[in-house]
């Protein structure tokens, strides 16, 4: 079930009317009633998809000034957390009673709330929400959390897609890249390019054309991190997707280079294409990651994000060890699986990667 919904997930992306049958499953899988995706954008507007129970509220929270004056949503917006978590935590008593958008589902029999949110580079944020029945508890089990955490890179990197296409369906294969608003190109399992957008190729020095019709980027770690994403992709039944960093240079920005499968219905959207390669840029500052872009764009766990941080603030790896309560041996465990999903071999040379990634503003 979990392979199958991963690939559902992955067809969500840019078959928006999926959405709803893939936060059914997963709210099954959860023991939820509900569950819906949320973006909200720099224009201060906010779309989604909820499950079908749940749509006729849905569309009017999101369409009215309801979700400005919800508690919930504003209290998850600022601590933007990092993994599904409990929110009724982090509200009072009065602020559930009175939330507007909590009575009228607990009018619908719904309680108790995960929240997870994700940031993307580009400036959107995206929030996914399952909620449970009152009559079965008033609290999520940890296994139930940890089941939804499984999946949010999943969520993350479709959540992605689905907000730069404002959650409309792509259509074919060129307007669908054209539409995404990021340089993207789609190649088939062996890592032929079928079509890429102008956007990526206006990026000659970022990436480059291979023999046989493939594409490579031009740093040779990154390259290399995804040119192994392909390979995979191509012998491995299961979905292979990652996020790849690429350090700045003298004529480009950082990037982050994002690898999904194409499943389902969106395989046949980008004309039988396996892969979708799409690059997000991100603006070089002196400013410390938060854990949550980290973790949203490298796919670190919580442990993982808080060391980068740490280092990336300053910190040597005893200081950042003495700060977590964890042992050295413990953080050096944590580096070595940084530096494998960054694509860095250096302390010196994460640092500068990480300082890179922070979010750029579109204005849209």
């Amino acid at each position: 079930m979990t392979e199958e919904l991963i690939d559902r997930i992955y067809e969500a992306a840019f078959v928006p009317d999926e959405w709803p049958k893939v936060l059914e499953v997963a709210g099954d899988l959860s023991g939820s009633a509900s569950g819906a995706v949320m973006v909200f954008r720099d224009d201060g507007s906010v779309r989604g998809r909820s499950v079908d129970f749940v749509r006729p509220l849905f569309q009017e929270f999101v369409s009215s000034e309801m979700w400005r004056t919800s508690d919930s949503v504003k209290r998850m917006s600022g601590l933007q957390p990092t993994q599904f978590i409990h929110v009724d935590e982090f509200l009072t008593p009065e602020q559930i009673e009175q939330d507007p958008m909590r009575t009228r589902l607990r009018e619908l029999g719904i309680g108790a709330a995960l929240c997870s949110t994700i940031t993307m580079p580009s400036g959107e944020i995206v929030q996914f929400v399952f909620q449970r029945w009152l009559r079965t508890g008033p609290t999520y089990s940890q296994v139930a959390v940890d089941g939804l955490n499984q999946l949010r890179p999943h969520f993350a990197r479709a959540g992605l897609m689905s907000a730069r296409l404002s959650f409309e369906r792509a259509q074919a294969t060129v307007s669908a890249l054209a539409a995404l608003g990021l340089p993207a190109a789609v190649l088939t399992s062996s890592g032929r390019v079928v079509t890429a957008n102008a956007l990526l190729e206006s990026l000659p020095t970022a990436f480059l054309p291979t023999a046989f019709g493939g594409l490579a980027i031009a740093n040779a770690a990154a390259d290399a991190l995804l040119q192994q994403a392909i390979s995979d992709a191509r012998f491995s039944a299961a979905p292979v997707v990652r996020s790849i960093p690429v350090a700045p240079t003298s004529e480009r920005c950082a990037m982050i280079v994002h690898v999904l499968p194409l499943r389902r219905s969106a395989h046949d959207i980008f004309g039988g294409a396996d892969i979708l390669v799409a690059a997000t840029e991100v603006q070089a500052s002196n400013l410390v990651p938060s854990p949550s872009i980290l973790i949203g764009l490298f796919d670190l766990s919580s442990s993982e994000a808080r060391l980068a941080t740490a280092l990336a603030s300053g910190l040597s790896l005893k200081e950042a060890a003495t700060q977590s309560h964890v042992t050295v041996k413990t953080c050096r465990t944590y580096l070595e699986k940084i530096f494998a999903k960054t694509g860095t071999h250096r302390q010196g040379e994460l640092v500068a990667l990480l300082k890179a990634a922070q979010p750029i503003r579109t204005g849209k």
